[in-house]
């Protein structure tokens, strides 16, 4: 279950500490009184703001007085996209940076998250919007791999991997109709971006990219889960650096 702050007060004093939170949910109708505050301040700071229905709220609450506002937190915190190339400059490492582009499934992330810490990567970089965050579901799929795994959750993917790009990463994406991944070199600084479980990767992030990698397949269906996907491209990334 994810870490809710529930009722006006308490949200609002959430926010003002700067505690990290995955989004909001307000109850829809008219904005008045304290709840005016809420808004405006989580809106300055990029917090996900939803309008439900009450009955949505009641649900969420379980029982508890929510006032009209439930904030779901993050079980753990967040790094930077920086924290993550500076570990990498710690270890005297190239950077190995994973980008997960709209995943929703706790259980994809926490076992991308899983697999990035078994291959070395030095962090995870997630959206805010359209995306799980790190609620105790991705922790427990992540074996415990959050502990140890930097992730940064930002704004916009596609400025981030532009960002990537001036700090020397290729930037890869795992999408149909690329070049097989084993002619891909991943073998200095690379972002690799693993794309939604239905859709893939989006139209703009996909146009980011340096290169498209496909998985080769020889049966009779042509998709992977995004996290099996992710898990392939990140061990064929660690055989290439290994040969080096």
């Amino acid at each position: 279950m994810e870490d809710k702050i529930m009722g006006r007060n308490p949200v609002l004093e959430a926010i003002r500490s700067g505690r990290s939170i995955d989004k909001i949910l307000i109850k829809k109708g008219k904005y008045e009184g304290s709840i005016v505050p809420i808004i405006k301040k989580a809106k300055e700071v990029g917090i996900v703001l939803q309008e439900v229905d009450k009955a949505k709220l009641d649900v969420a609450a379980e029982g508890g007085s929510h006032q009209g506002v439930i904030a779901y937190v993050s079980a753990y915190e967040y790094s930077t996209v920086r924290d993550i190339l500076n570990a990498a400059r710690e270890k005297d490492e190239p950077p190995f940076v994973i980008i997960c582009d709209r995943i929703t499934d706790p259980h994809n992330l926490g076992a991308i998250i899983r697999t990035a810490n078994c291959v070395g990567a030095h962090g995870v970089v997630i959206p805010k919007r359209n995306s799980v965050g790190l609620n105790s579901t991705v922790a427990k799929a992540s074996a415990g791999a959050v502990e140890y795994t930097r992730v940064a959750k930002v704004t916009n993917i596609a400025s981030v991997i532009d960002d990537l790009k001036e700090e020397g990463l290729w930037i890869t994406a795992a999408d149909m109709d690329g070049e097989e991944m084993y002619s891909i070199d991943l073998k200095g600084a690379v972002g690799l971006v693993i794309g939604s479980e239905g859709e893939g990767v989006s139209r703009l992030v996909r146009e980011k990219c340096d290169f498209i990698a496909t998985i080769p397949m020889s049966g009779d269906i042509n998709s992977l889960n995004a996290s099996v996907a992710a898990g392939i491209l990140m061990y064929e990334a660690l055989r290439q650096r290994r040969a080096v």
